[in-house]
């Protein structure tokens, strides 16, 4: 029996009523998910499919009772078989945030965003979530040299070059690992948030970790599919360290230390985020994302710029991008 066909025997079983069932979104993993429309009034509900050889559902249901429990709006878990790898799920809607973000919506849109991620964080205790701690965030950079520098560009680092990052991984390293530590969403992004009552529902938090606290602001305002003008992303960071600030959160009494150590966070981000979206295209044939790259590379540029310990990495990046664009115009 197909996975197909699995879960429509398994959604048989779990509503006991006619209903319609239609791809509702993709996914950078393996999960799939289904719109499921039932008869008259019913709203309709969201059906999950992890294979359960390749994905667990565990963690979502777990994480899901967390950020409830924080007072955020993520999908309610109606019914469900780990053993399968289903879920049914209440349905927050098709109008991502990057579907519906505008010069005239931001505003309110990103301050409901910043208002959840508060509430999430005050939620936090150690324990609850896997650590995001030196190992996870190194493995996370090492995505950089392995599938963006070896497999995409297709070159291979001299020794000074190998050993100049190896020293700007290991500040970046400093920086995220000295940081107070909260729960962290880990994609916190544009098309992860929805536009819904209340805003916003909170989706793909299935890899929630504890770590660094400026890890997911860094995902909301430096967001690796919308690009904003850097005094706008300042001011609304200015606006979520006042409201972290007012919540008692553990971040830094002075803005600049504050907004520096969300640069660095941002640093490890993007170099893990070049990484994946050349393992997406890559490995799994998932060749949209590579339109996503440059601004996320100009993101870690101009970081790179300000900092006069991420300097080496900037020289490495422009010697990388003359390589890219070598390789891009061959025929």
């Amino acid at each position: 029996m197909d996975r197909a066909e699995q879960l429509q025997r398994w959604l048989k079983a779990a509503l006991r009523s006619e209903f319609t069932i239609a791809p509702a979104s993709d996914d950078a993993s393996f999960r799939r998910y289904f719109r499921v429309r039932r008869g008259g009034s019913l709203p309709s509900l969201i059906a999950m499919d992890a294979p359960p050889d390749k994905e667990s559902c565990e963690p979502f249901v777990r994480v899901a009772k967390l950020f409830a429990e924080a007072g955020v709006h993520v999908p309610a878990v109606h019914a469900q078989d780990l053993a399968q790898g289903f879920l049914l799920l209440s349905d927050l809607g098709d109008t991502p945030y990057l579907n519906a973000l505008d010069a005239r919506s931001a505003g309110a849109l990103y301050d409901h965003a910043l208002g959840a991620l508060v509430r999430i964080q005050l939620a936090s205790r150690p324990g609850a979530l896997p650590d995001y701690g030196r190992e996870l965030l190194d493995r996370e950079l090492r995505l950089f040299p392995e599938w963006y520098v070896s497999r995409q560009v297709r070159r291979e680092l001299n020794s000074a070059q190998a050993e100049s990052l190896e020293a700007v991984f290991a500040a970046i390293l400093a920086n995220n690992l000295a940081q107070p530590r909260v729960f962290v969403h880990r994609d916190y992004h544009s098309r992860n948030l929805m536009v819904c009552e209340p805003c916003p529902g909170i989706l793909d938090f299935q890899d929630a970790v504890y770590g660094p606290i400026t890890y997911d602001l860094v995902s909301l305002l430096r967001d690796a599919y919308i690009a904003w003008e850097e005094e706008r992303v300042i001011d609304w960071a200015v606006r979520y360290w006042e409201k972290a600030r007012r919540a008692h959160l553990p971040v830094a009494e002075d803005f600049a230390d504050f907004y520096r150590d969300f640069e660095w966070m941002g640093a490890q981000r993007q170099l893990k985020v070049l990484g994946i979206f050349a393992r997406l295209s890559l490995r799994d044939g998932k060749n949209g994302y590579l339109k996503d790259q440059p601004l996320v590379m100009s993101y870690l540029r101009r970081t790179c710029d300000r900092y006069r310990d991420l300097a080496p990495l900037a020289r490495l990046l422009d010697d990388l991008n003359m390589t890219e664009t070598r390789v891009g115009h061959s025929f």
